[in-house]
């Protein structure tokens, strides 16, 4: 969330943030915000003058008492203005919730650094690691690899409706180790501690992530009865509104919600690994085949607390830490900075991995990471003390060190031979049993 200051004091700087994002629509209703804060600040000197009215006449009571006088008139007046204020501390509440809602929907200013653009063409090739294999037999994408070897969309469909996939076998091992060694990597070299976490969460969580209100198209969301019985979407006082996590971001970021965390704390490093679910409500058509964009499917997510001062530091090494995996995977990929019109709605600034695909002969993303500056603590007010002593908000990144199920359709793709095999990389080989070969499964 925005920072409420930063439009009262520069409104024009905010809204020349927000036309970077090259939304088609406006994000801000000038007319509605500077509508709702005249109101504000009308009602609120207002409130100033009656208050300083009412201890006026306070004084003149004290006074008419003091002489023996009559208080009956001046002690009406301070009763009318009691109710003025009331009335005027009732409308001012609703005028906050009202900006506070307006807050919730802008999406947090690109950095400066972040370069101008409408959309991914827009983006910036940083840098590139390997050189993409070459092939002397016909090469297939990931599922003609895959179905052999225990890829099964058709089960996954039958259990729970299209994309979803059961893995059986060798594949579903291979699935399991590359979480495991994303674990290990990310907490044996680069510092994270790693955390288990709940996969259902509070709908308060997800607004101090950013995924609510405005991406709840997007969610799996459930309701239950307080009493513990499934409650079947109805309303009511006993019916609590949890939602199923897209990404371990929310849960691990939201570990310091309301908290004040000590300076010398930071930065915390968590990572997690979990289950994923999205409804993918805005990508109808958009790579139904196969495993690459599922409803249901497995992440290891790095968050970072961070100082401020110390954020886009931060998010190098981050971006770093993901790049490793890949790295030491053996897979080709390339690091991009994201436009102002192609970040997500709470970054400030993010870098994609783009993983090369021999299939599709282009690289595709597997990881994004991101500097969320103080948008979402400001949500969740997780602040640290700093050198005067004061709260102040700290800096939250995340990034996906790595998609696993992407990270599979990379192996299967640039590790397949020409029999339909396909050779597993030497640093997962310890997690597959000393396995170096993946041979087709049997049902």
């Amino acid at each position: 969330m925005l920072d409420i200051n930063l439009l009262r004091r520069d409104l024009p700087a905010v809204i020349a943030g927000l036309e970077k994002r090259k939304n088609p629509q406006p994000y801000l209703d000038v007319a509605a915000y500077t509508a709702l804060e005249n109101e504000r600040k009308s009602l609120q000197t207002k409130t100033e003058d009656l208050q300083a009215r009412r201890n006026s006449l306070s004084k003149q009571i004290g006074m008419l008492k003091g002489k023996g006088e009559d208080t009956a008139p001046v002690m009406a007046q301070v009763a009318g203005i009691a109710d003025e204020l009331k009335a005027g501390a009732e409308r001012l509440e609703a005028l906050q919730d009202e900006l506070g809602t307006l807050l919730m929907g802008l999406p947090n200013l690109p950095d400066e650094s972040v370069p101008l653009g409408a959309d991914e063409t827009g983006n910036v090739e940083v840098r590139r690691w390997g050189t993409p294999g070459r092939f002397d037999f016909p090469v297939k994408d990931h599922v003609d690899v895959g179905a052999p070897l225990g890829l099964d969309p058709e089960t996954g469909a039958k259990l729970s409706g299209s994309r979803f996939t059961v893995l059986r076998g060798g594949i579903a091992r291979l699935h399991r180790a590359l979480a495991q060694f994303m674990l290990d990597v990310q907490t044996g070299e680069h510092g994270y501690t790693e955390l288990y976490t709940p996969y259902i969460v509070n709908r308060e969580v997800l607004e101090g992530t950013g995924q609510l209100p405005k991406f709840k198209g997007d969610m799996f969301w459930v309701y239950r009865g307080t009493d513990g019985e499934a409650a079947g979407g109805r309303g009511g006082d006993d019916v609590q509104e949890q939602y199923l996590i897209s990404t371990s971001e929310i849960s691990l970021t939201n570990t310091v919600r309301g908290e004040i965390l000590k300076a010398e704390d930071l930065p915390l490093k968590m990572t997690a690994h979990s289950p994923c679910f999205r409804s993918e409500a805005g990508s109808a058509g958009r790579d139904t085949r196969g495993f690459i964009r599922q409803h249901q499917f497995d992440k290891v997510e790095m968050v970072q607390i961070a100082h401020p001062e110390q954020s886009m530091q931060a998010l190098e090494d981050m971006t770093r830490h993901a790049e490793a995996i890949l790295q030491k995977l053996g897979l080709p990929y390339r690091v991009m900075l994201l436009c102002a019109g192609d970040m997500g709605f709470g970054s400030t600034k993010t870098y994609d991995l783009e993983v090369w695909l021999p299939a599709q002969d282009t690289y595709r993303e597997i990881s994004s990471c991101s500097n969320m500056g103080a948008f979402q603590a400001r949500r969740m007010q997780a602040r640290f003390r700093n050198a005067a002593g004061k709260p102040e908000l700290v800096h939250t990144l995340n990034g996906s060190g790595l998609a696993v199920g992407r990270t599979l359709v990379a192996v299967l793709e640039n590790y397949q031979q020409a029999d339909g095999s396909v050779t597993i990389p030497e640093v997962l080989r310890p997690y597959m049993g000393g396995v170096a070969v993946l041979e087709a499964v049997k049902r």
